[in-house]
């Protein structure tokens, strides 16, 4: 019988030249209990955030390529997008409103950009001047936001882009000096800022020039029990839901909603809007929306790290904030369906998802018509089931079909019914829904 493994079993490449792989076992207990918070937190927040948001444009992709072995071709020009940190003020920015609205969401942890691909970095660096301390604002953010967010009882992580599409070193034969540089500023951001919960690295498509075993070896040294992203090691033509090395923890679906997965750690990264920096008038999802994509994704055995990007004056925009408001009001409910759960029973569908923990079953009914559900019946025997936040449910098992009656109310974003089972509901392998429910 299939069950849940503490951690996935990695695939790293020895020799890149052949392209050869080898399957390499870590110890998985120790690295279960490591990232056993990661897991049960489930629902993450995302800030995407710099000198950009004066243009309204998206981060580092409009800015226009200075170095051809980078893939940006956006359309300001160098000389105006790397002298928007002059007129950068955020004089609005509060870091206690920011992890206010992520603990008021339901989310239990934060990854903010301290440096996206265009080279600008949100703290004091000593390695690099050009930093928000030559801004007008002057203020170190990454301290700031590190300080909240602990005191509201949040996780906090960095967004590290290992590729600097401004340096005139980055993949040139003067690449060593910029890896100096590049490994220096991580180990500003790791040193200077209390505990350090996540780094989340990104990649460009292009060569991955990171000096990949020094760079890992200093983070783990840095912050032994940090948890770390797939996308350092991730190159030309290869998958963000690829896994290459044995010191990366989770893979990394973007912007799409990851399938069932309960043996590797993965993270969907999606924007509440369109565009992962701030844009005048972006179409924002709605909080059923919001809703349904984290019950999909929890019920596939993933997190959802949830992106925002705040104004040029600091604030996240009251538009976005009204979306999490009332998807943390869906969370104060129905949380426990979600947090220290794992995917399935039922494989997640567009219409309904299910979670599961010790003998407990959870069912998000996200868009079924009619007034009720038929799925393949559990080898388990259903004691019990309600909705939660109250309402009558009626369930029954026949002919080998697992039959919910759904109340005639339900939740507008989702309606949650709990299942209580008479044994585990862990070790039950993951069953396709039924089609009516695609």
């Amino acid at each position: 019988m299939k069950k849940f493994l503490p951690l996935a079993t990695l695939m790293v490449v020895v020799n890149s030249a052949l392209a050869q792989t080898v399957v390499v076992t870590t110890d998985t207990n120790a690295a279960a209990a490591r990232i056993r918070w990661w897991r049960e937190a489930r629902f993450g927040m995302f800030i995407h955030y710099g000198p950009v948001t004066l243009t309204g444009k998206e981060i580092s992709w409009s800015r226009a390529n200075s170095n051809p072995k980078c893939p940006n071709k956006g359309p300001t020009p160098v000389a105006v997008y790397d002298n928007l940190y002059k007129r950068f003020d955020p004089t609005n920015f509060n870091a206690a409103d920011w992890a206010g609205v992520a603990k008021m969401a339901g989310m239990k942890y934060m990854v903010l950009t301290a440096k996206h691909c265009d080279g600008f970095l949100l703290w004091d660096s000593k390695v690099d001047g050009y930093n928000i301390t030559a801004t007008p604002f002057k203020r170190d953010l990454c301290a700031e936001l590190s300080q909240a967010a602990r005191q509201d009882g949040l996780r906090i992580g960095w967004y590290f882009s290992p590729m600097d599409w401004r340096d005139p070193d980055f993949r040139t034969e003067r690449n060593g000096d910029f890896l100096k540089r590049m490994q220096g500023e991580i180990r500003e951001l790791l040193s200077n800022y209390g505990r350090i919960d996540v780094m989340w690295f990104d990649f460009d498509g292009r060569e991955a020039v990171y000096d990949q075993t020094n760079t890992y070896a200093l983070v783990k040294k840095l912050e032994p029990e940090i948890i770390i992203d797939n996308r350092l090691d991730l190159g030309v033509n290869q998958s963000n839901r690829r896994i290459l090395n044995p010191n990366a923890d989770y893979y990394t679906p973007e912007q799409q909603i990851g399938t069932y997965d309960d043996q590797r750690p993965w993270e969907t990264c999606m924007t509440i809007c369109q565009q992962w920096a701030w844009k005048p008038n972006d179409k924002l999802k709605s909080p059923a929306e919001v809703v349904s994509v984290l019950c999909r994704v929890v019920g596939g055995d993933g997190n959802l790290l949830l992106n925002v990007g705040p104004m040029p004056d600091g604030r996240i925009e009251p538009r976005q904030v009204e979306v999490l408001k009332q998807v943390g009001a869906w969370m104060e409910v129905n949380g426990e369906s979600i947090y220290g759960t794992r995917g399935g029973p039922w494989k997640p569908t567009s219409a309904l998802t299910s979670t599961r923990k010790g003998s407990m079953v959870y069912v998000h009914v996200l868009k079924v018509d009619g007034d009720r559900i038929e799925l393949p019946a559990l080898p388990r025997k259903i004691k019990s089931a309600s909705v939660l936040g109250g309402g009558k449910i009626e369930a029954e098992t026949a002919d080998g079909k697992f039959i919910l009656h759904l109340p005639e109310k339900r939740d507008p974003l989702a309606t949650v019914i709990k299942l209580n089972l008479d044994g585990s509901a862990m070790d039950i392998p993951a069953l396709a829904a039924r089609p009516n429910t695609d």
